[in-house]
């Protein structure tokens, strides 16, 4: 009997964990219990949750590169270290700024939220015998809530904006440039916030909570969601990974018996999709996507990562990497900073005891050069606006990069995978000109501080701007030159265009409409109330 076996150019990606040599040992790992993945990288820099005596402090550590090798790197860290440590309390959490990778924030059991710019000079002599290591120390301090601050994250597309989940029960953004207040607060969870992710071009912000509730949030009108569904029925910790451009939520949690499990959302209702269970472990998946459409499982206190393609509303299990040693953490490198020409799709840096080991995913390939076909444009360090423009109500695609030329553009009219039919040139969409309004209720904008200017991250000056790839739809024609073709292209490109923004701008008027509908409900039941 014959077998259909689906087609996939991701179907033989395996996990390959790096040589001893190139693993960073002594590593001295938080003991705090808050359920966070530990670790955290930009393109440089890997931070590490550390077990500091008097206070809080993490790790800072350069990542060797095949391009950028790091003189004197050792394989083990020495017993004293370079620490950040200006936090009175654990740090819980850390993130590094998508637009500079030498912007980190961490958040701490004190409360505050700390903002570290890491000057490349102080690993100059990092690993040599007369090496003195000098502690770091932040360029801002934030009073971010009155209890612990458990996650930090920075915003894709906006430079210096950051948000904040206390636990006051609040997410909290900030304008890193003026810090005294938030610039929007995001209410109503009934319990701890267990994780948070924005959408690609950040006008929508998901939350998880312990109290089992899935929350999405217009993060510049503050306030409480547009949009609540119960998540997963189990009692333990439950994450969320934004699925890139397809408007839809990755979860993960458990099932009343416990069971782990992997669960799709839509958008726009909020609707599950589909709920896979995993297996019955006892640990919590972290979820991790890239936009090659995989989604990426790893399970705290298991050595295994699941890895499914999504394709045509489906998960399909593509392998599973298999450790005998635990993970205490992971995190994921930017796709912009991978080794293309070792066909290395994603690398994981994986926590195991005082090990991190640098594990590398590889679609095996026999012919040399770049492979168009398994790396989409990656997310380009450099920002789509500013801070202000953001909370002034601008809406900004994401800048991506070509990881085969370098070049950056605008992902509006970027082609993927899984992009959207062409639109036909007889149907085109309608452009949309209304601008929305700035959200109300904003905190009052003090003045901008002097040393803000220390972390704001500069416009890559070596970013070569181009405009965006013709779109890769076929074009038929009979006597039409290249010219016309090219045309054609360019047209289509620039219709697709137009109508993600149209849907984009539909989306956010949506949830203003909901925003508006749910403090009127509130209105009218205080009313009620004061009546009675």
């Amino acid at each position: 009997m014959s077998r259909f076996v689906r087609a996939s150019k991701y179907r033989h990606v395996f996990g390959q964990p790096a040589k001893k040599e190139h693993n960073i040992e002594n590593v001295k790992v938080t003991n705090s219990a808050w359920d966070t993945n530990v670790v955290s990288a930009s393109g440089k820099y890997l931070s590490i949750n550390w077990n500091a005596s008097g206070g809080g402090a993490f790790a800072i550590i350069p990542l060797p590169s095949p391009f950028a090798p790091i003189p004197n790197f050792p394989h083990k860290l020495p017993d004293t270290l370079a620490l950040a440590r200006s936090h009175t309390a654990p740090v819980l959490d850390t993130d590094w700024s998508p637009h500079n990778d030498s912007i980190v924030a961490s958040a701490g059991e004190d409360g505050k939220v700390m903002i570290w710019n890491i000057d490349a000079s102080a690993f100059d002599e990092w690993g040599a015998d007369d090496w003195e290591p000098r502690d770091f120390d932040p360029v801002w301090r934030i009073d971010a809530s009155p209890r612990k601050v458990g996650q930090v994250l920075f915003h894709p597309t906006a430079q210096n904006v950051l948000a904040s989940a206390g636990g006051d029960l609040s997410v909290k953004l900030w304008d890193l440039a003026q810090t005294e207040t938030p610039k929007s607060v995001l209410t109503g969870h009934g319990d701890a916030i267990q994780s948070l992710a924005y959408n690609p071009t950040g006008t929508l912000l998901a939350t998880t909570c312990r109290d089992r509730k899935l929350r999405l949030f217009d993060p510049r009108a503050g306030g409480e969601a547009v949009r609540i569904t119960d998540g997963h029925g189990g009692i333990k910790a439950s994450r969320l990974a934004w699925m890139g451009e397809l408007d839809k939520i990755a979860t993960t949690g458990f099932s009343k018996m416990s069971d782990r499990q992997v669960s799709i959302w839509e958008v726009g209702s909020l609707k599950n999709e589909k709920t896979i269970a995993v297996d019955q472990s006892a640990g919590v998946v972290m979820p991790f996507w890239t936009d090659n459409n995989i989604l990426f499982l790893a399970g705290k206190g298991d050595g295994n990562i699941r890895y499914y393609e999504y394709e045509s509303d489906n998960l399909y299990a593509l392998a599973e990497y298999k450790s005998s040693d635990p993970q205490r953490g992971m995190c994921f490198l930017p796709r912009r900073a991978l080794n293309v020409s070792e066909c290395e799709i994603a690398r994981a840096y994986k926590v195991s005891g005082s090990t991190v080991e640098p594990i590398a995913f590889i679609v095996p390939r026999k012919a040399d050069g770049f492979q168009s076909d398994i790396f989409p444009p990656a997310s380009s360090i450099e920002p789509s606006m500013n801070a202000a423009e953001f909370f002034s109500g601008k809406t900004a695609p994401r800048k991506l990069v070509d990881l085969a030329s370098g070049t950056t553009f605008s992902g509006a009219a970027s082609t993927t995978s899984s992009a959207p039919a062409p639109v036909p040139a007889a149907a085109p969409a309608p452009t949309v000109t209304t601008t929305l309004p700035a959200p109300t209720g904003a905190a009052a904008v003090p003045a901008p501080s002097p040393i803000a200017k220390s972390f704001s991250s500069p416009q890559p000056s070596s970013t070569i701007t181009s405009a965006p790839p013709p779109s890769s739809a076929p074009v038929h024609t009979s006597n039409g030159s290249s010219e016309e073709v090219e045309t054609l292209r360019t047209e289509n490109a620039s219709l697709k265009s137009q109508l993600r923004e149209a849907r984009e701008m539909i989306r956010n008027l949506e949830l203003q409409v909901e925003a508006q509908r749910v403090n009127a409900r509130k209105a009218a039941q205080a009313l009620i109330d004061a009546a009675s």
